[in-house]
């Protein structure tokens, strides 16, 4: 990962120049395994984030705003009452490897000083955020292990604390470079540099060890036999004293396709020159913030969406299951007309029938030739029982095509709107977002209704907006109920309506200012739009249907997001976001 030793020393520096001596103003907890301090000094006012979380761990100085729950967990009320308003002394690294300590001073219940820590431990899935008294006993921690999850190290109340094992590596900050080459010359010719210097030294990430490579080579996949290793340990000597002096070079490293963070570092990645863009800062924590602003948020929607998701999907597939058993019914009662001519021919011939018998063979009086058919009776039934039969059955099958045809039509359009609802989860951008949504399928009946504090406090999430390159707003709907809202109450009859062509998207609405046309690139551009936010995206030439908004209207008792309209234009267009080539 790219939160290795290095960067943790390089925050542990950093946070000493600029928290200590400041105090815990505020303390909040937005997820189960973040706490976020806020924390006043004679600078301003800092955000220190602290996240045990276990895809992504870390612990530096954050602007980014999170939304708190209405009641604060256990452990955010514990800090509070222990931690809130104490001063920070200092933040100590232990060693090189990945867990910082925050020693604070604050007044006990008796009201006398006492010293009292936060111990961040970052390591991958067992990370932990850690309350320690001034004994070293644990007061309580983010995550409890017991002797069922770990028989080597227990995380409980009250226990006594211990830190993690130490890996027997060398240590940045002291090692013999006479000791580390004979290490080097004894290993085999085809050992790869950077998998030595993992196996060397603590706290080195293999990114930074293949830049120290790289650096040397312009290669990162060199093996100790094709260099010089006196040279070579000579450079990464050299590296390493930087980052022991605190020389950072705090560097993001952005995708030149993707167009988002990758990777970063406390020094400068000179591997990913030519191939990505490299961010500068003076900052290790605004290179982290920036890191991981989008990738912890997608995480956290994810999380988030996960039991919606499914939901809407286990729904998609019954009403697919629904759509199969009716379509098989609507097959069986195609043979409905056989039936009612079977009971015509048995009435027009009673007088031939007698009991007992298996079959009849009659003229067909409903064909143009009058050929012969075999029409099949049942012994114990009378002539007219037989005859009653075969009415019975076509009275049932012409039920059965029109229960199963309206059934059709249901799942169809149940089918349609939930899609819909799963196009909006894919693109929800923000727990406002998913608030809505999951309001939606309430409201629908998906999930019973629950009425709580937060619910009623909910932000309602606003429509994208953009503009066009001829000045014009275009509005853009996040999901179903916002799609009714933009598409009903928002926009004036003479604005115009865009949505992708029997394809679940959002509703987007081109604002006029009174004009009964609008110009050329305007409606391509808000067409592009409407292809780009539906489930289409990824496809190109995608039907959209454009037309002024007085010409759309929602009929009595439809689904959310569900218009018709007509005097509409279609037009094939790949989509694309404004300003994209």
């Amino acid at each position: 990962m790219s939160y290795d030793g290095m960067v943790t020393h390089g925050v542990a520096h950093e946070l000493n120049h600029i928290i200590v001596g400041g105090k815990i103003d505020k303390i909040h907890q937005p997820e189960r395994d973040e706490i976020i301090l806020q924390i006043r000094t004679q600078t301003g006012t800092h955000r220190l984030l602290l996240s045990a979380n276990a895809s992504h761990p870390r612990v530096h100085l954050t602007k980014i705003s999170r939304e708190n729950p209405m009641t604060p967990p256990m452990l955010c009320m514990l800090m509070r009452k222990h931690f809130q308003g104490n001063k920070i002394l200092k933040i100590t690294q232990e060693g090189f490897d990945r867990i910082l300590r925050i020693e604070t001073e604050g007044r006990n219940e008796m009201g006398d000083l006492c010293h009292r820590f936060i111990v961040v431990e970052i390591m991958g899935r067992h990370s932990n955020i850690i309350l320690l008294d001034e004994n070293n006993r644990i007061m309580d921690s983010a995550k409890h292990v017991d002797f069922t999850v770990s028989a080597v190290r227990q995380i409980l109340p009250g226990l006594f604390y211990e830190a993690p094992p130490t890996q027997e590596k060398l240590s940045p900050d002291n090692y013999s470079l006479l000791d580390l080459m004979t290490k080097l010359d004894n290993a085999p010719e085809d050992t790869l540099l950077d998998k030595f210097l993992l196996s060397a030294f603590t706290g080195l990430s293999p990114l930074l060890a293949r830049e120290i490579v790289y650096r040397f080579c312009q290669n990162t996949k060199v093996t100790r036999g094709e260099v010089n290793t006196a040279s070579f340990l000579t450079e990464t000597d050299s590296f390493l004293k930087e980052i022991c002096a605190n020389q950072y070079k705090p560097t993001l490293v952005i995708s030149q396709t993707e167009k988002k963070p990758t990777a970063f570092s406390c020094m400068r990645l000179t591997q990913y020159e030519g191939g990505a863009a490299l961010e500068g800062s003076e900052s290790i924590s605004a290179v982290i913030d920036a890191y991981y602003e989008k990738r912890a948020q997608k995480d956290s929607m994810n999380q988030r969406m996960g039991h919606l998701y499914k939901l809407v999907q286990n729904n998609i597939e019954r009403c697919e299951k629904k759509l199969v058993l009716h379509r098989e019914n609507l097959k069986k009662s195609q043979d409905r007309e056989t039936y009612k001519i079977y009971g015509d021919l048995i009435t027009a011939n009673l007088y031939r029938l007698s009991g007992g018998m298996r079959t009849l063979e009659a003229e067909n009086y409903f064909s143009e030739n009058l050929e012969l058919i075999q029409i099949p009776l049942q012994e114990d039934l009378t002539p007219s029982q037989n005859a009653q039969r075969y009415y019975k059955l076509y009275t049932k099958a012409k039920m059965t095509e029109l229960h199963a045809t309206e059934e059709i039509a249901k799942a169809e359009e149940e089918k349609s709107y939930l899609e819909s609802v799963l196009e909006s989860l894919e693109k929800a951008e923000t727990p406002a977002d998913l608030a809505e949504i999951k309001g939606e399928l309430m409201d629908e009946g998906y999930i019973p209704k629950t009425t709580t504090k937060q619910a009623k406090s909910q932000k309602k999430s606003e429509p994208m907006r953009y503009l066009s390159s001829d000045g014009l707003e275009i509005l853009v709907g996040r999901n179903n109920k916002q799609n009714d809202e933009l598409t009903i109450r928002m926009a004036y009859s003479t604005d115009w309506w865009f949505h992708t062509k029997e394809i679940p998207g959002s509703h987007v609405i081109v604002r006029t200012k009174g004009e009964q046309e609008i110009p050329d690139n305007t409606v391509l551009e808000a067409a592009a739009l409407a292809a780009y936010y539906s489930k289409a995206q990824n496809s190109s030439k995608v039907p959209v249907d454009y037309t002024t908004v007085k010409n759309v209207k929602k009929p009595n008792g439809a689904k959310p997001g569900m218009v018709i309209y007509d005097h509409y234009y279609t037009l094939y267009i790949d989509p694309k976001l404004p300003n994209e080539g």
